[in-house]
């Protein structure tokens, strides 16, 4: 992956230096304005990245210490951490295997007494199905919460990845479409909640720093401190090169959804799986992962052959509870989800990938899997 950055951005950062507020301020909050109105929702909290955005998400949601919430192991460990961070447990569920994500099925055997939260991940910009889920888990009390990190661009039955969630958290990391470098957003219906998640991410400030600035006799505002608050702030200069990158959205999906129906095209003949859009949505092709088929050489194999040919490959999706802090915790087999990482692979996909690019790519893969 490499982000589409150009002097566009670089004018907007630079012009935000010389303002003399490089800190969350005005660029930060017309960015959450306009990636509230992409999105169709009342509400956009930014914030330092999509792992605070879960953290405030979850938090939004309800969840505490001892409560559970069930959620894919197949996902970046964030998602995970973001659960443990309050002290609540991550109850890992199986995936679909076309695009890896949740179903009712996966979930609904999880489900008890102490299940605070779905989180909802949409695997590599591949849209969940929401509405399904909250179809299971709303008449329980349980809430939805949906992972988008990588789904900026994405469209759910319609529009925009995000638009029907009660509490969505987007990633604006460079592996991201939409990028600031780092960063990320909760979007929400509620306009209490959305305040109190802006007075969490500045120490639970009950006036943030740009609100007492922009104030005549600003100095004399005296702000308070009501609970316990993160410092989540996003800067300035972020936001500015966000609203940037918010401009260029389109193309970008346009651009990758081409390149990754080339793939699709080129790579058919072989009979691997590449990951696909569901009924029900349209993805980003944030990850253009493909699932190596029966026979193929090892992967790590398979990595290093296309490295050696000066393709930059990397494993696909990783699972949660392989990793240490999570191993031993899975209470169901999750077959698809350890079938998904240990043999699924992301192949290169930006903006200026060129055909000729790709179809080394394509070579390079082809001959590897015909031995």
């Amino acid at each position: 992956m490499l982000p589409w950055l150009g002097e566009e951005e670089a004018q907007a950062a630079a012009e935000v230096v010389r303002s003399g507020w490089v800190a969350q301020g005005p660029r930060v909050a017309a960015f959450e304005r306009a990636f509230a109105e992409h999105l169709g929702v009342p509400h956009a909290v930014a914030v330092s990245s999509c792992t605070t955005a879960l953290h405030l998400a979850l938090i939004g949601a309800g969840v505490g210490a001892g409560d559970e919430v069930v959620l894919p192991s197949l996902s970046f460990i964030a998602t995970a951490n973001a659960v443990r961070y309050l002290g609540a447990v991550p109850v890992f569920a199986d995936v679909e295997p076309a695009g890896g994500n949740l179903t009712p099925d996966t979930v609904r055997p999880l489900l008890g007494a102490r299940t605070r939260a779905v989180l909802a991940v949409d695997q590599g910009g591949v849209p969940v199905d929401l509405d399904a889920l909250t179809a299971l888990a709303a008449p329980r009390g349980i809430a939805v919460v949906e992972d988008a990190a990588c789904a900026a661009g994405s469209r759910y039955r319609g529009r925009p990845v995000g638009a029907t969630a009660e509490l969505a958290a987007f990633s604006f990391h460079p592996r991201k479409l939409l990028t600031c470098g780092e960063g990320g957003m909760v979007t929400c219906r509620d306009g209490e909640l959305a305040a109190r998640l802006r007075r969490l991410r500045e120490h639970g400030m009950s006036v943030s720093a740009a609100e007492r600035h922009a104030t005549a006799g600003g100095a004399s505002v005296l702000e308070t401190y009501d609970e316990v608050g993160f410092n989540y702030r996003m800067t300035d200069i972020q936001a500015a090169i966000g609203l940037v990158q918010l401009g260029k959205l389109p193309a970008m999906v346009a651009r990758r959804r081409e390149l990754g129906e080339r793939y699709r095209r080129l790579l058919g003949e072989l009979g691997e799986h590449l990951v696909v859009d569901p009924p029900f949505g349209a993805g980003n092709l944030q990850s253009c992962w493909l699932l190596l088929p029966p026979g193929a050489p090892d992967r790590a194999v398979v990595l290093a052959e296309l490295a050696a040919a000066g393709v930059a490959a990397r494993r696909g999706i990783m699972a949660a509870h392989l990793e240490a802090p999570y191993r031993g915790t899975a209470r169901v087999p999750l077959p698809v989800t350890e079938l998904i990482t240990a043999r699924s692979l992301i192949l290169p996909l930006y903006h200026a990938l060129t055909e000729r690019q790709q179809d080394h790519v394509v070579s390079v893969l082809r001959t590897i899997l015909a031995r």
